[in-house]
């Protein structure tokens, strides 16, 4: 089946299903709708589009229409996976698919949990030496008030303390004072079980994304790209991320520190096990050098998302990328 299906799409004789998933039950959801309709925009004619959506309560619709996973999935021949967060992004999903058969892009289930935890995360890229900013992780049923006094008094200040589970930096606070950092933590609490703490490392913000098997290499590095943010916001927070006032050099020049960012965004794809692409998120502090901060393994692909941009920058687009990780996909199968 798999064979004939290579065939016909270099034949030319058929087109190839694509169900396109999108929305989902996380506080990503509004940024995933777009990131699917970029991707339904801009899939070449070879394919046929199936637009997949699941609602904010988990419930899956085929073109509108709320239909089973099953139903649905028995008639595509690949999914293209444009959630992020929750459920999409942590490997419940990738699960799903794979129970039933189903080709898709991305990373596969067990990676996409552990990029998807910043705690694991961590863990995973310690034996790579990979330079990462003092952190702990704190579970949120230990925290009281003189836990969080022990936390300002003895932790590196100023820090940032976000959840554990969520992107989009959603649920993240810069912490200056006291009082910020009982906040930071009741709001990180609200989106994940543990909370992480990190020391906050001024520097230039970085990202770099990666593709596998692209232009003869086995990981292929893009261009870093420097995000700077509005002159209001502190740090790159979500509504920076999605905001107008953003802006985003790309490619940046960070000098010597620029393959440094690309060698360390392979090193991460690599010994987090993620396949097709992936994106990590870096700070660049001028004496202490890059600081590695997370790994995205569905980044954006809306208008507004730093990986599109990433492939212009090369001479590339958002078609010839779907396409590639689409016979991927379809080829691992």
């Amino acid at each position: 089946m798999l064979r004939g299906l290579l065939w016909g799409i270099i034949l030319g004789m058929s087109k190839v299903h694509v169900g396109v998933l999108r929305g989902g039950p996380s506080s990503e959801y509004d940024v995933s709708l777009k990131s699917g309709a970029a991707v339904l925009k801009n899939l070449g004619e070879k394919y046929q589009s199936h637009d997949i959506l699941i609602d904010k309560k988990g419930v899956w619709h085929l073109h509108g229409a709320p239909r089973q996973p099953y139903e649905i999935l028995k008639n595509v021949d690949v999914v293209v996976n444009a959630m992020h967060g929750e459920y999409g992004e942590d490997g419940k999903v990738q699960s799903l698919l794979d129970s039933l058969g189903v080709a898709y892009t991305g990373s596969t289930a067990m990676p996409s949990a552990v990029g998807m935890n910043k705690l694991l995360t961590k863990k995973a890229l310690v034996p790579q030496g990979i330079k990462m900013a003092p952190h702990l992780a704190i579970s949120a049923q230990d925290i009281d008030e003189q836990k969080i006094y022990e936390l300002w008094r003895t932790f590196p200040q100023p820090s940032i303390v976000k959840p554990v589970g969520a992107g989009s930096s959603v649920g993240v606070t810069l912490v200056t004072n006291f009082h910020d950092l009982g906040e930071a933590i009741k709001l990180a609490r609200t989106y994940s079980d543990t909370v992480l703490i990190e020391e906050f490392i001024k520097g230039r913000e970085a990202t770099c994304g990666v593709i596998g098997n692209w232009r003869g290499d086995r990981i292929y590095s893009l261009l870093p790209i420097e995000i700077v943010k509005p002159k209001h916001s502190d740090f790159f927070d979500y509504n920076s991320k999605y905001s107008s006032d953003t802006q985003e050099i790309s490619p940046a020049n960070f000098g010597v520190y620029g393959p440094v960012i690309q060698e360390l965004s392979k090193r991460a794809h690599e010994a987090l096990g993620l396949r097709h692409y992936s994106r990590s998120d870096f700070i660049v502090h001028p004496r202490r050098g890059v600081f590695f901060l997370e790994t995205n393994t569905l980044p954006g692909m809306t208008e507004a998302s730093l990986f599109p941009k990433s492939l212009t920058a090369i001479g590339s687009n958002l078609g010839e990328f779907l396409d590639h990780i689409i016979t991927l996909a379809i080829k691992e199968k």
